[in-house]
């Protein structure tokens, strides 16, 4: 092994997109999250982010070095979560607010 080796955090299927989540540490910094490669799925993060996994997340980040092209998701995954829920979780309503916009409550009209 090369005296320069570092492990790559490049998965080892090579047709992957890796979704992970960047948090505010407070004191610590903003940061990437520490994420099983197994867990880093689209649907595990917006999971996650529902059942606040994630203390104070900042955005999304959806990668796939097989097809090289790396992108912020965040508005999309936001909107998501909105698509999903009634009523969001506080862990993450200055992520929906920042990606999505205000989140409103709509009346319904009787005729």
């Amino acid at each position: 092994m090369p005296r320069n080796w570092t492990p790559s955090i490049v998965p080892t299927d090579h047709d992957q997109t890796i979704y992970l989540v960047v948090n505010n540490f407070g004191h610590l910094g903003i940061a990437f999250t520490e994420t099983d490669v197994e867990r880093a799925d689209l649907e595990t993060v917006i999971t996650d982010l529902m059942s606040g996994q994630y203390s104070d997340p900042v955005r999304v980040v959806a990668f796939n070095t097989a097809e090289h092209w790396a992108e912020d998701v965040s508005e999309d995954v936001a909107l998501e979560i909105l698509r999903r829920v009634d009523e969001l979780p506080s862990s993450i309503e200055a992520f929906i607010e920042m990606h999505a916009g205000p989140s409103r409550q709509l009346s319904l009209r009787l005729n």
